[in-house]
């Protein structure tokens, strides 16, 4: 009745989560896998495979690359977001953007220019499934 043997080991799924505080400065660049959140100065390139936040006191200056990008504070440069591009109401960015999908909340500042390469994609290989298909016919 109380037996381990029924009880299967779980797994931790640990989140890496870093943190670049209030206050703080830095200038190069980051790659990693884990999520950023950025709550004081980045100036330079951020690459991960993970979700990037820039807190309300958040500024990057510089290159992004991410899967998933939260924005509240500033940004300026390059941002390239493979999923989604969320956009809250405190946020300030220009520059050039390219994203999968976009989420903008009333009273952002949205200044750039905006590629979505996600929808292109699929609308891409739905015409060319079209095209497959009046060939075969």
């Amino acid at each position: 009745m109380f037996s381990n043997k029924d009880k299967k080991p779980q797994k931790n799924k640990i989140m890496e989560r870093n943190v670049v505080a209030k206050n703080t400065t830095i200038v190069g660049e980051i790659k990693s896998d884990g999520d950023f959140r950025i709550d004081g100065n980045l100036d330079g390139n951020l690459i991960t495979n993970g979700r990037v936040i820039i807190g309300v006191d958040g500024f990057i200056k510089g290159k992004v690359e991410a899967t998933n990008a939260d924005i509240e504070g500033k940004f300026s440069g390059e941002l390239l977001v493979s999923n989604t591009l969320t956009i809250k109401s405190t946020a300030d960015i220009s520059g050039d953007v390219v994203i999968g999908k976009l989420s903008i909340e009333p009273g952002a500042s949205f200044n750039a220019t905006c590629a979505m390469k996600g929808a292109i994609k699929e609308l891409n290989s739905s015409n060319d499934k079209k095209r497959l298909s009046e060939k075969t016919a």
